[in-house]
């Protein structure tokens, strides 16, 4: 693995770890706050705002955001956003022993499957795959598809109000962010002094990854005030690294190694990102749909 590749996944993972503790501050908060919906949208992302420690949160999340640039501009995105997922186990810690939260088998199992397809993923990166010009038309099809789906999740009552549904949708709206953000890391590179503010301003990805970043917040903190953040946190992460994972290949031009060994490692860590997401989506409507006991405690739900 060359060092600039290394520099990068270096960022991304570091990236991923001050991102997840935005999360957690902001999901220590979500049972206090109104989720975001409907005609009381506005007056709920204000109160949102004037919450000091969810505020807070949004801060360590912008600073995280920045080293997550820094990481697109140096790696291929489909390896980045599988190193993200460091960032799913330093929440689930945080999640047990400072929320409280707790896992069935099932949920447990899926959790566990997120983690070890980022351990995978980091033993494939030996030889990174080559990097190709922007397809724009693919970036806009894959665009196209994955909003669809997460508007029909979101459209889904059961799946809404379990809170798996808006976590989902979530991964969806990060997972483009990132296919959008690695488009202005590239300009970014290729550019030099005031051409680069120009030619990312003038960019539609610009606007089109301000856009799917806050919708992916506001679906994420509608699923942290719906259900536990030990499975919110997981099922979006996992979900908002498939897209990228599909976006570099289709988009990008990225390439699995030459190497097989090292192929099948990441196809496996590709593969084991989606079936853990399915297991902790469905261990989820599970648990939401057995009868809850009078003693059950708020942090158990």
């Amino acid at each position: 693995m060359d060092m600039v590749n290394a520099r990068g996944l270096l960022a991304g993972l570091a990236a991923s770890v001050i991102l997840a503790a935005g999360l957690a501050m902001m999901k220590s908060r979500a049972e206090a706050l109104p989720a975001a919906e409907g005609t009381a949208f506005t007056r709920a992302v204000v109160r949102w705002l004037r919450d000091p420690v969810w505020a807070s949160g949004l801060i360590l999340q912008t600073f995280g955001f920045v080293l997550y640039f820094v990481a697109l501009a140096q790696a291929p995105v489909s390896l980045v956003a599988v190193m993200m997922q460091g960032g799913v186990a330093v929440f689930v810690i945080i999640a047990i022993i400072f929320l409280q939260e707790r896992a069935n088998l099932g949920e447990a199992a899926g959790i566990a499957g997120i983690i070890l397809a980022m351990v995978l993923l980091a033993l494939s990166v030996h030889s990174a795959p080559p990097r190709g010009r922007l397809n724009a038309f693919a970036l806009a099809m894959l665009s196209s598809g994955s909003a669809t789906v997460a508007v029909i999740l979101c459209s889904a009552d059961r799946l809404r109000r379990n809170g798996a549904g808006p976590a989902i949708a979530s991964g969806v709206a990060f997972g483009l962010s990132s296919l959008y953000t690695k488009a202005l890391a590239d300009i970014f590179v290729s550019h030099s002094g005031y051409a680069i503010a120009i030619q990312i301003a003038a960019s539609p990805w610009l606007y089109l990854m301000i856009g799917t970043n806050l919708g992916g917040l506001v679906l994420l903190q509608n699923s942290f005030h719906w259900t536990r953040g030990i499975i919110a946190m997981p099922l979006s992460s996992a979900v908002s690294n498939v897209v990228p994972i599909v976006g570099g290949i289709v988009a990008f031009g990225e390439r699995l190694p030459p190497e097989s060994g090292l192929a099948a490692l990441r196809i496996s860590a590709f593969v084991l990102t989606i079936l853990a997401s399915v297991l902790v989506a469905q261990a989820e409507i599970s648990h939401h749909e057995q009868p809850v006991s009078p003693g059950l405690s708020a942090s158990s739900q």
